[in-house]
């Protein structure tokens, strides 16, 4: 695993070609749950012998980030409580700096500014996102009835494409 860039607490992991084989192999046992725990629970197994239960929210991250890897993706890990400048909480979004800095001034995200630089929370980003999201899909979802109330939408037996 080689590991990309790193800017203070947040680190950027891009697997290795040669680890694929291995990574691969990984995402399979995380799938089966079978990490070698005598009680039936995923667990991690020191040099030494020693054996450590992998708490549920652990097991998680690892199943996502192994994905990830898998696929030829990087990750990036970084601490819910870090505090972003706005420039990396735009990037984090997806959108320019300013029209950030606008969403801050509305107070439609949190912000903390000791002095003249603003700062971020990226669990408030995370939250903020997460709310955004939501009301976007309502939005779409209402005007899915609306048109098909009108007959300018007619509905098919297609599955719904796959949501993130």
């Amino acid at each position: 695993m080689s590991r990309g860039a790193s800017t203070g607490r947040v680190h950027t992991y891009v697997p290795d070609t040669e680890q694929g084989a291995e990574i691969a192999d990984f995402v399979r046992v995380l799938d089966e749950g079978g990490l070698g725990s005598s009680q039936g629970r995923p667990a991690l197994v020191a040099a030494n012998g020693e054996r450590l239960d992998v708490p549920d929210a652990m097991f998680d991250v690892l199943r996502q980030v192994a994905d990830a890897l898998a696929s030829g993706m990087g990750v990036s890990v970084t601490p819910l409580g870090a505090r972003l400048t706005t420039q990396e909480a735009a990037d984090y979004l997806g959108i320019s700096r300013p029209t950030l800095v606008r969403i801050l001034e509305r107070g439609e995200l949190p912000m903390d500014k000791p002095g003249r630089h603003r700062y971020v929370l990226l669990k408030d980003l995370v939250d903020y996102q997460e709310r955004t999201r939501s009301q976007r899909r309502s939005s779409l979802e209402a005007m899915v009835a609306d048109a098909e109330d009108v007959s300018l939408y007619a509905k098919t037996d297609r599955p719904a494409p796959p949501t993130r």
